[in-house]
């Protein structure tokens, strides 16, 4: 098993930033896929970015050129830039090890018009 925790959510005005992060308790972190879901009120869950052991990085149409997704193996940890934010990104966002079906509790980004 592995625990997840997020940071970095909270309200910000339309066309500001915000920067994600989520730290993982699992040592061998670097080995595995880690991904970045939101879910808005009344909406299913939905993938946001995830990003392969080998750096290979995969985006939603709808954040593709505002959203950037790294990781910090050394740091256990996996980051979100979000640029250019928008009302329709407010939700809540969790980041996920697929692989072990681990998820964080979450953290509220609420973008204000």
């Amino acid at each position: 098993q592995v625990q997840l925790v997020e940071s970095g959510g909270g309200l910000v005005q339309a066309g500001g930033s915000l920067r994600l992060s989520c730290v993982a308790s699992r040592s061998t972190f670097s080995m595995y896929t880690v991904g970045w879901y939101r879910q808005a009120p009344g909406k299913q869950r939905e993938l946001v970015a995830a990003i392969t052991s080998a750096g290979s990085i995969n985006y939603a149409d709808s954040v593709k050129g505002r959203f950037t997704i790294s990781r910090d193996n050394a740091k256990n940890t996996v980051y979100l830039q979000m640029n250019s934010l928008k009302p329709e990104d407010t939700a809540v966002y969790y980041c996920t090890l697929p692989i072990f079906d681990s998820w964080g509790q979450g953290t509220q980004v609420t973008v204000s018009s």
